[in-house]
């Protein structure tokens, strides 16, 4: 798109008198054209042309020029990156930065003779700028008191929490003492080694593991994706966010148009996340409490949206899923929206020599030592390790799937039926491969994934999903997959390859610890060869 150049409304004129004498030449003021910002429509000036892009566009230049601290020099590349955007018909980033348009080149113009740059001294000089700045100044000065306040609030509700632990802390100490011990069903003492959850919240106070979560760019942009892409899901909305760690997903919310969040961790993280949201003029939004989402009180007896990133190993260890179903039950509107909304589990046969070779026989020759003491116990626990496709031997099969807005907690526990047809011969099954997918809708009225879709094809079924996949196929996580090794044979199989295996897998919390993770299979064959075969059983856990 180009400008024409302004032209006067009448040419100079000039003539002689009758008597030879020159008459006076008179010019009419010339017109100026001023071209919008972001489309084709014309002014007179440039104010009447600024007011208009606020009320079409709701883009206000001098409010950029003033959040960005412009000279005159910097609005002439601001004015040359924004017009060649509009000719490239490419639309403006919600918050522009210096970076967009640090190149030299946005010196040159894009119309002709822009009568825009041709004012924009005037502009700057501008009582406009000047009331824009003040403006701008008092908000500041406003959103720090909004600040100071909420951080308080948060401060106060922290030692009102502690003081009520404090005083039934006393009391069950007083009626122990005086054996005034009435409770209908008094606790069971907890029994040696149990996790009463206080080694779990310790563990995330710590920077390095929300460091490697954050980093982890397929969690953390599909909650990123899924939230700014799904702003009219959001935008007025009041979300809860539980373990919020960092404070990163509500920060996301937030931004998105949040009329408020709720930002909830019993980790001693919450005290850098409520640091991270004041730093980023937050604090208006996001209320932080500290605790169990099961102990806390919260300032709303309901939500619109939950979100949280509540998946571990093997999606179900660290048992932090039944917090956000007790939330889901207690907090969220009957039409609220669970983000993520669904979760499959998935498990795989597995045969890699490579891998066997090196950390499991790797034992019987260490510099020439035979070390097998050292593979005690190594084919009972669950191993978190991101193996290769290559590395399966079998057809994966979806083998549960969790849909966030109806299950229940008691449903966590669970066995369900497995089956793989064998993709190549191999001699012997080294183990199985468990991971997950994770799916985003946008309506708990939107259809459940079916238990085979990949999160490729969840994607792109709507717009506004996202979906990503823990598995071998895709973009290493920082949750990886659950090798389960069995133990080799011994005597070896002599029997020929079947050619498919089928069973069962269980999925169970320890007893002695809630948040540690049972997994029990089952594998017999059939095939060709494989009549006679007994089932198999096989047990592992991940503490």
């Amino acid at each position: 798109m180009s400008a024409r150049s302004p032209s006067p409304s009448s040419s100079a004129t000039s003539d002689i008198s009758g008597d030879g004498e020159w008459l006076d030449i008179e010019n009419d003021e010339e017109s100026i054209t001023i071209v919008s910002l972001l489309d084709s429509q014309t002014f007179s000036g440039w104010a009447e042309m600024l007011e208009y892009c606020k009320q079409r566009y709701d883009f206000d230049l001098i409010a950029t020029i003033k959040s960005l601290q412009l000279d005159f020099h910097g609005a002439v590349k601001l004015v040359n990156f924004i017009r060649s955007k509009v000719r490239d018909q490419q639309s403006l980033q919600g918050n522009l930065t210096l970076a967009d348009f640090q190149d030299d080149g946005y010196f040159k113009p894009v119309l002709e003779n822009d009568a825009l740059i041709m004012s924009l001294d005037e502009i700057l000089d501008s009582e406009l700028v000047k009331a824009e700045a003040a403006t701008s100044q008092l908000d500041n000065s406003r959103e720090e008191l909004l600040a100071q306040k909420q951080a308080l609030e948060a401060e106060l509700e922290s030692v009102r929490s502690q003081f009520s632990n404090y005083r039934l802390a006393v009391q069950e100490t007083l009626d122990r003492r005086w054996g005034d011990d009435t409770e209908p069903n008094p606790p069971k003492p907890a029994a040696d080694g149990e996790d009463r959850g206080n080694y779990y919240f310790e563990s995330y106070a710590s920077n390095e593991i929300h460091e490697t979560m954050l980093k982890d760019t397929v969690r953390t942009d599909a909650y990123r994706d899924f939230i700014y892409n799904n702003k009219h899901l959001i935008k007025g909305k009041v979300v809860l966010d539980i373990g919020c760690g960092t404070g990163i997903l509500s920060m996301f919310c937030a931004k998105a148009g949040a009329s408020r969040v709720i930002a909830v961790d019993k980790s001693d993280i919450l005290k850098k996340a409520a640091e991270n949201i004041f730093n980023n003029g937050l604090s208006d939004i996001i209320t932080c409490v500290k605790g169990a989402i099961e102990d806390v009180k919260l300032p709303v007896d309901e939500v619109d949206i939950i979100v949280s990133e509540w998946m571990g190993y093997c999606l179900l260890y660290e048992a932090m899923l039944p917090s956000v179903l007790y939330a889901r039950d207690r907090y969220l509107k009957p039409d609220g929206l669970l983000i993520p909304s669904s979760a499959t589990l998935w498990i795989a046969p597995v045969q890699d020599t490579d891998y066997m070779s090196e950390h499991i026989s790797y034992w019987r020759d260490v510099y020439g030592f035979d070390m097998k003491a050292m593979q005690e116990g190594i084919f009972d626990e669950i191993r978190v390790e991101a193996l290769p496709k290559s590395s399966l031997c079998g057809e994966p099969y979806p083998f549960k799937t969790l849909d966030l807005h109806t299950i229940k907690p008691q449903d966590l526990s669970f066995t369900a039926s497995y089956e793989s047809r064998l993709l190549r011969p191999q001699d012997g099954l080294d183990g199985f491969l468990i991971w997950f997918d994770n799916f985003f809708a946008t309506s708990r009225d939107e259809p459940m994934p079916e238990p085979d879709m990949t999160p490729d094809v969840w994607a792109k079924a709507k717009q506004g999903n996202v979906a990503f996949t823990t598995g071998p196929s895709g973009i290493v996580t920082h949750w990886k997959q659950g090798l389960l090794l069995v133990p080799p044979e011994n005597p070896p199989s002599t029997s020929v390859t079947p050619e498919v295996i089928s069973g069962q897998i269980t999925f169970a919390a320890l007893e002695e610890n809630a948040r540690a993770l049972r997994v029990d299979v089952t594998c017999s064959a059939r095939g060709q060869s494989a009549g006679g075969q007994e089932e198999k059983n096989w047990s592992w856990k991940l503490v």
